[in-house]
């Protein structure tokens, strides 16, 4: 199993940051290369749309307000990989108006070696976390 965590620091209140990326389906609010999800059983599995047109089907794993984390897993996508389990979690930064999101998977790679399902991954969380700080900072 491999496993990989990326992490970043923003000049923003850890509630504010939650408020934008918490709901399991709100990553077309802040992840520009997912324009499209849709929520289906009870709002426990979304349906995502790549910006090239690549389905993922994920299930929601657990939740946690309180924390401000959720796990999920992956159902159905175009990586290769089994056993994905990731969580985005909100936790308050080192400021006072300060937030540290820090965005983990573990997963089996599948026909590719540790290193390379592990950059494929670290690179997915890494943009992701920068598109977010440019959504919420400009």
């Amino acid at each position: 199993m491999a496993t990989t965590t990326a992490t970043i620091e923003l000049p923003v209140p850890a509630d504010r940051v939650w408020r934008l990326i918490g709901g399991f389906d709100s990553l077309p609010d802040w992840l520009p290369y997912i324009p499209t999800s849709d929520l289906s059983e009870g709002g426990r599995v979304r349906t995502l749309v790549n910006e090239d047109g690549g389905v993922i089907v994920e299930r929601l794993e657990a939740f946690d307000n309180a924390a401000r984390s959720y796990s999920y897993s992956i159902l159905q996508a175009p990586f290769p990989v089994t056993g994905y389990l990731s969580t985005i979690a909100v936790h308050a930064g080192e400021g006072p108006d300060s937030a540290r999101v820090e965005w983990s998977g573990a997963f089996t790679p599948d026909g590719i070696g540790d290193d390379e399902a592990t950059g494929l991954f670290h690179g997915i969380y890494a943009d992701g976390l920068a598109a977010l700080k440019q959504s919420l900072t400009g």
